[in-house]
């Protein structure tokens, strides 16, 4: 994959959360594939895109910059996230999302990393 096609996965993966295309957003990952979230912990990826499914009524992804690393397999991006939950709250905050890329082009891994203390005074745990 060239350092273009890295960048265009890494957006097309924040469209198709924009556009709370789950289904979409895991078969961009290895099926093997982890998210580590601040609230939530390790997960396999369908499972903590199904979770957040579940609690998200509409989603707004701004992303500023798509960083690509030293080595050709992994790319940073910083992001703000316009997000509704379902109960009706609704959180604006600004994170990056670090990816590995596996050997088949998708995703192995995520990383997400973003201040949850504003986000916990808010709302509360959402994920309960």
């Amino acid at each position: 994959m060239t350092p273009a096609d890295q960048t265009a996965f890494v957006r097309r993966y924040f469209d198709l959360l924009t556009a709370s295309d789950i289904d979409g957003i895991i078969a961009m990952f290895d099926p093997d594939a982890t998210v580590m979230s601040p609230f939530l912990g390790t997960l396999p990826a369908a499972d903590f895109f199904g979770r957040l499914g579940d609690a998200s009524a509409a989603s707004k992804l701004t992303v500023f910059d798509v960083l690509l690393g030293e080595n050709g397999d992994s790319a940073a991006a910083h992001f703000e996230y316009d997000w509704t939950l379902k109960s009706g709250d609704k959180i604006v905050f600004e994170g990056v999302d670090y990816f590995k890329f596996g050997t088949s082009g998708k995703f192995a891994g995520l990383s997400i990393f973003y201040d949850t203390h504003p986000v916990r005074e808010d709302v509360g745990d959402k994920y309960a």
